[in-house]
């Protein structure tokens, strides 16, 4: 792959020059398709969606930093100019950023790990594979064995990355046109806004030590949940090395039988939400690529680089909110979206209208009953949660989100995704309800969980 270019004139460069000629090209289409047959323009459109997608790997890809994650986060969004035929095949596409992100090599690493580790690569490992297991968007994993020798995953940050991701927030502006082309009812600055908040803090690897210490102690000796265990004297800050942990994947995952993939999905939805209600953290990063089933059957959970710690009674207010909406308390709903920030004039929101909403976007996690999640049923949730088309519409744009609650948000939407593309079935709203109330156990993996739970306590 070509070198990252640190530069901002050469990251700009890479993002005008990406903006510029896909406008270019889908304009160009647009206008050929004029003296086109529908279905001759209908496949047009498909083929200029799918070559932005590509297009849009490939770039990011080779950029990494806050470019690559814009990407990831994309891979999450439903596209209203792309063909319905073609949205999947887009994402997947899109995808690639999480799951299969282009490497470096490893000779463009060695002198930053040495450097960090303060001394030759065979003072620390008695063996180390220069071919990485995995690459995501600020740094890839190698797999290695201390002179001890325990098994490890070495998370190696890439060389100047620090500096590209400062420009890459800077110049982040000049992809909005283009998302707003593909996505015209995202708001495209919301995310960039997001990331502009989070992802400077996954440069630091000794916080993301510090979130994967904490993890893994609360969830040590746990039945069902698995989180690698972090080597504290071979951790620096742009180096983090933790035990190694081997397992299937997302993708071989969503290929297993119906009640294996239901148990999956259950163990994941307990993990994020037993740790916010039990903890208090909010870990924002729960797409596939952070997943992993063990050959003994428990669920393996990777990468705390974006994670939030949040108050007690912060907490206490949104478990209330969500309670009010399970039992139709319209004025209860009005009331604390008000406290919690959620209304910047709270007297101009009709709490009918408020309750609505939130009970049609949040359906799966309010209602009780047997639900099996899809692709499809994700889709409409988030077009009613925040597409120009929703009947809320006009009440979402006077809404905003305080800043304590955009990662919970964030955690919420992806696993949210995650489930529809497991195809996983369960009684949510039951299940949520656990977390929200403090009911009791609704299945016997509830029952393990909350055990563990209790004896921790």
């Amino acid at each position: 792959m070509p070198p990252l270019p640190r530069s901002r004139i050469g990251r700009t460069a890479r993002f005008g020059g990406m903006v510029a000629g896909q406008s270019l090209r889908w304009a160009g289409t647009q206008v050929v398709n004029r003296g086109r047959s529908d279905e001759r323009a209908q496949a047009a459109l498909e083929d200029r969606a799918l070559s932005t997608a590509d297009e849009l790997v490939r770039r990011l890809g080779e950029m990494k930093g806050a470019a690559m994650k814009l990407g990831q986060v994309l891979s999450t969004v439903d596209f209203d100019l792309v063909p319905e035929s073609e949205r999947e095949g887009f994402k997947e596409r899109l995808s690639a950023l999480r799951d299969d992100a282009p490497a470096v090599p490893f000779k463009d690493l060695r002198a930053l790990v040495e450097r960090e580790l303060g001394g030759p690569l065979a003072r620390h490992f008695a063996d180390f594979d220069e071919v990485p297991v995995a690459a995501a968007s600020i740094g890839q994993v190698h797999r290695a064995t201390t002179p001890d020798g325990r098994d490890v995953a070495v998370k190696i940050q890439y060389p100047g990355i620090a500096e590209a991701v400062e420009t890459d927030l800077r110049n982040m502006g000049v992809l909005l046109p283009l998302i707003k082309r593909l996505a015209p009812g995202l708001d495209a600055k919301a995310v960039a806004g997001e990331l502009r908040d989070r992802v400077s803090e996954e440069l630091d690897y000794e916080l993301e030590a510090q979130h994967q210490r904490a993890v893994n102690r609360a969830l040590r000796g746990h039945p069902d949940v698995r989180v690698p265990a972090i080597d504290t004297e071979l951790s620096t800050r742009r180096v983090l090395v933790s035990e190694f942990v081997e397992g299937l994947g997302f993708a071989a995952v969503k290929d297993l039988p119906e009640p294996e993939r239901d148990r999956f999905g259950e163990i994941a939805f307990r993990f994020f939400y037993g740790l916010v209600t039990n903890v208090g953290l909010v870990a924002g990063d729960p797409h596939p690529g952070n997943y992993l089933l063990c050959a003994d059957g428990r669920v393996c959970f990777l990468d705390f680089g974006l994670m939030r710690r949040m108050q007690p009674a912060y907490l206490a207010r949104e478990r209330a909110l969500a309670r009010a909406v399970v039992a139709g308390d319209a004025e209860a709903v009005h009331r604390g979206l008000a406290e919690l920030g959620y209304l910047p004039d709270p007297p101009a929101f009709d709490p009918e209208g408020l309750l609505a909403q939130l009970r049609t976007a949040g359906e799966w996690y309010f209602e009780p009953g047997l639900r099996r999640l899809d692709p499809e049923y994700v889709r409409h949730a988030i077009e009613v949660g925040s597409s120009p088309r929703s009947p809320y519409f006009a009440q979402m744009r006077r809404q905003t989100v305080p800043p304590q609650a955009l990662l919970l948000r964030r955690m919420e939407g992806l696993l949210f995704s995650v489930l529809g593309e497991l195809r996983a079935g369960a009684d949510w709203g039951r299940m949520a309800l656990e977390y929200m109330a403090g009911a009791a156990p609704s299945t016997p993996l509830g029952e393990r969980d909350a055990a563990h739970w209790a004896a921790r306590a």
